[in-house]
């Protein structure tokens, strides 16, 4: 049985469907991560690592879904806001909800970016930039192998 535990926190999560989700935050030690992760999650979630472009699963999926975290589940992404931005890496104008992810300053390797964590666990999942398409002009740049895809059901929600 795992010894992780989950912290209530007040903020609620709505998705496009309005259905609502609490984000409670996810803490483990970095043990029960690589316990549960795969090496390849664990160095790109926990280490804040970066795949190399167009090697990720789901760079060019098309499908209509969800985008998860892969440490957690928390709902993050839409297909209905990923975009094609020629990077190599699934692109997204904005977050399922505003509580979903977090960005904090990433000035390694001589760059000024920022980074984007999952809110319930705290997993890097990527990074955010200001050259995206309307209606938000941003570009939400992640690593495939932080994400995992939840198909849309019949009704087309995911």
């Amino acid at each position: 049985m795992s010894r992780w535990e989950i912290v209530k926190t007040p903020h609620i999560l709505y998705s496009e469907s309005e259905r609502e989700t609490i984000a409670d935050k996810m803490v483990k030690t970095e043990e029960e991560w690589r316990r549960t992760l795969t090496p390849e999650e664990y160095r790109l979630l926990r280490q804040e690592g970066t795949e190399p472009a167009f090697s990720g699963k789901l760079w060019d999926t098309k499908e209509k879904g969800i985008y998860v975290c892969a440490g957690c589940e928390n709902e993050l992404f839409s297909s209905a806001t990923k975009f094609d931005s020629g990077t190599g890496w699934p692109s997204f104008f904005r977050p399922i909800s505003e509580h979903s992810v977090e960005t904090k300053p990433d000035n390694r390797l001589f760059m000024r970016r920022t980074a984007v964590e999952c809110s319930r666990c705290g997993g890097h999942l990527g990074h955010v930039f200001d050259d995206g398409p309307n209606p938000t002009g941003l570009r939400y740049c992640m690593n495939s192998g932080a994400l995992h895809f939840k198909p849309a059901g019949k009704d087309g929600e995911g």
